[in-house]
């Protein structure tokens, strides 16, 4: 078992198979020693765990949590390029964490945090990246969250 398959279990999480793609895209493009994961929206089973625009449809805290998913998601992607092997993650670079929205709300930087402290939870500083998080008028699927990731590889 490696080191961050180890960490993940000590804090209650496991890698779901990754989704596939939903439209016309690669899950993932490595470019020397950098990984881009597309857009994950917050699949689990095979079900959105989270549709609709905060906070009217969906709350802060279940929006959070959704953007927890859309990390495992990415993950999950990441693992597939990196053989199984995500103790070859060097960095999370960055995340774009997009938020549908309603007007007025401005709290996606609470959201984008789910998905920000998960990372470094589970990667120590190496999980420390840059962010954008984004308020959107829809997203693909009517998810409420999408996360996109840039990690640094061996």
């Amino acid at each position: 078992m490696s080191n961050v398959q180890k960490r993940m279990k000590e804090l209650g999480v496991s890698l779901p198979t990754a989704p596939a793609p939903v439209a016309a895209y690669l899950p993932a493009v490595r470019v020397g020693d950098l990984v881009f994961v597309s857009g994950q929206i917050p699949f689990d089973g095979g079900r959105l765990v989270a549709s609709g625009p905060v906070p009217s449809e969906v709350v802060v805290q279940d929006a959070t949590r959704a953007a927890r998913q859309c990390v495992l998601n990415a993950l999950a992607v990441l693992a597939g390029e990196l053989q199984g092997n995500l103790d070859r993650v060097r960095r999370i670079v960055r995340l774009g964490v997009f938020v549908a929205s309603d007007p007025g709300f401005t709290d996606q930087p609470t959201i984008a945090n789910g998905a920000s402290e998960l990372l470094v939870e589970i990667f120590g500083d190496a999980g420390r990246h840059a962010r954008a998080a984004v308020g959107s008028v829809a997203l693909p699927l009517g998810a409420t969250v999408e996360v996109e990731m840039v990690a640094q590889v061996e």
